[in-house]
């Protein structure tokens, strides 16, 4: 967990939350007339209560929420603690402070995700005219690019910023609306007062918590945008294996890859990232096993958010961040990108060619098996594809991969367009 998420989720930075929304909630009450007014100036110059301090108390209580509460109103005379919490159920104070925690995770998260963007877009134009084998079913295909590679990693992440932008505003929610949610005790102000405040909207009709298809919302964008890392980590995993090495890892002076091996690179940071993956998309679905409660609620999902939805945002927030740093610093092999377009003796000229003989009217499935024989009888034999075609009467000049990059100022001028969203 990199400092900045750690923060936001630590027990003092929740405690903060919670004061300020208790703060709040009693201001909304004294422009109700409701709650005197230095009751509240009381309750701003009280300290947040010290995790140890309600930790202390729940062991009296076993309640977190009334031991932070009693915590709270150490702190203040007893004629303004009196006031604190007036007309709230738990989790007015509980959601609503997540929904703003949250909320402001979700910001930073995004910005990991926008750096990502920016470097996956920026490398691609450095390599726009790097040349390589493109590999289906991780056999050669065709060439491409090592800029395209990347674009097409460039657009992935951008629609998991769509994805998160929609989840921020899906969780950015708060209640105050008092026990099953009927504003019985409260007056609906006090909710629009706190939820205004802390940038938040309000769940329309509350059950007395927020509804946890939100979070379920939310972490299924983390895991999307984990997958989307993973697949770039993958591919980059792929192309530094020995016998392909067109990329590799930047490695400090320290770096040991085995005990026993001296000789070892190992792709160590995009394994690390393949492996996070996997923990995001198994808190997403249990995201979803939380959204249906009994009634108006229980707490079986509580002890279990506890954990997923700061170790989601955590995990994706230190995924995006260390995968733009991996991009960033990654080492390219031109001259071996090109030497593997060679490897396989033309052979992945072959839709080329056969293109070509369509477009000079032969009939297509003639075309087809001339071309076949003759990357069949390179395969066998290793002659090369151009002297394969020229046994059957074939001779269509010098093959270059430059043929396959006619149309590739198209894909070029989208990803201008991306470059000009991530400015």
């Amino acid at each position: 967990m990199l400092p900045q998420m750690a923060d936001l989720f630590s027990d003092e930075s929740r405690y903060a939350t919670y004061v300020r929304v208790e703060i709040l909630a009693s201001e909304a009450q004294v422009r109700l007339g409701r709650v005197p007014a230095e009751a509240v100036e009381d309750m701003r110059w009280a300290p947040v209560p010290t995790p140890a301090r309600v930790e202390e108390l729940e062991k009296e209580r076993e309640h977190e929420v009334l031991s932070f509460l009693a915590a709270y109103c150490e702190g203040m005379p007893a004629s303004s603690a009196r006031w604190v919490h007036l007309g709230m159920t738990s989790y007015d104070l509980v959601d609503t402070a997540l929904g703003h925690t949250l909320a402001r995770a979700t910001d930073l998260l995004t910005d990991a995700a926008k750096r990502l963007r920016r470097v996956l877009v920026d490398k691609a134009f450095e390599h726009w005219d790097t040349v390589m084998v493109g590999r289906t079913h991780g056999v050669h295909a065709e060439p491409t690019t090592f800029g395209h590679k990347l674009a097409t990693s460039a657009f992935a992440v951008d629609r998991s910023l769509t994805r998160l932008a929609a989840a921020r505003e899906a969780v950015a929610v708060g209640t105050v609306s008092g026990s099953v949610g009927t504003y019985a005790l409260i007056d609906p102000y006090v909710e629009e007062y706190v939820c205004g405040a802390l940038g938040l909207g309000v769940e329309p009709a509350p059950s007395q918590v927020v509804a946890r298809d939100r979070h379920a919302q939310l972490l299924q964008a983390v895991a999307a945008l984990g997958a989307c890392v993973e697949q770039i980590a993958l591919e980059l995993r792929l192309l530094q294996r020995t016998e392909v090495r067109e990329v590799e890892e930047r490695r400090s002076t320290a770096y040991q890859g085995s005990s026993a091996m001296p000789h070892k690179r190992n792709p160590t940071v995009s394994e690390r990232l393949n492996g996070l993956a996997r923990l995001l998309r198994g808190y997403a679905n249990t995201a979803l096993e939380n959204v249906p409660l009994w009634h108006e609620r229980d707490i079986a999902h509580q002890a279990v958010e506890k954990v997923i939805l700061p170790d989601s945002l955590s995990v994706g927030h230190y995924q995006a961040t260390v995968a733009a740093d991996l991009v960033a610093s990654l080492t390219v092999h031109p001259d071996r990108m090109r030497a593997h377009i060679d490897q396989t003796d033309g052979l992945v000229y072959s839709s080329s060619v056969l293109a070509e003989l369509l477009s000079d009217g032969m009939e297509r499935e003639a075309a087809y098996r001339s071309v076949q024989a003759a990357a069949n009888h390179t395969i066998a034999t290793g002659e090369h594809f151009g002297e394969s075609l020229a046994r059957n009467g074939i001779d269509l000049g010098v093959l270059r991969p430059e043929r396959f990059l006619v149309n590739h100022h198209v894909i070029r001028e989208r990803l201008e367009g991306l470059r000009r969203i991530a400015d």
